[in-house]
């Protein structure tokens, strides 16, 4: 049982930057892989970047970027304050979208299946103006 919250959204002029945050409660025993998700008005729900949870001796990638934005978004998280981010830098009109986090119990599967994804947050809107 886990809760997320979004925050950090906002309105920003091409080129500039955001950070995303979402803070996780409940089970928090549990270790988690992170994702974010976005959807843009009038598109479909669409993987941006996803966090694994890193475990002893684990052969699987920590992160994974959407092609759209990789090299401009990086994932991270602060495990001590149970909270993952999302740094957005370039940004671009079409990163404009309503901006979700997500988390699943740890996985060896691919982190951009939202179907793996268990808990949700609200989602917080990002526009970045032309």
């Amino acid at each position: 049982q886990v809760q997320l919250v979004e925050s950090g959204g906002g309105l920003v002029q091409t080129g500039g930057s955001l950070r995303l945050s979402c803070a996780a409660s409940g089970r928090t025993f549990s270790a988690y892989d992170m994702g974010w998700f976005r959807q843009a008005p009038g598109k479909e729900r669409e993987f941006a970047a996803a966090s694994r949870w890193t475990g002893a001796f684990n052969f699987y990638e920590d992160s994974l970027y959407a092609d759209s934005v990789k090299g401009r978004f990086t994932a991270s998280r602060d495990n001590a304050k149970n909270t993952v981010y999302l740094q957005m830098n370039s940004l671009k009109p079409e990163d404009t979208a309503v901006y979700f986090c997500s988390a699943r119990p740890s996985s060896k599967r691919s982190l951009d299946r939202p179907d793996d994804y268990d808990y949700w947050g609200q989602g917080t809107q990002v526009t970045v103006s032309s």
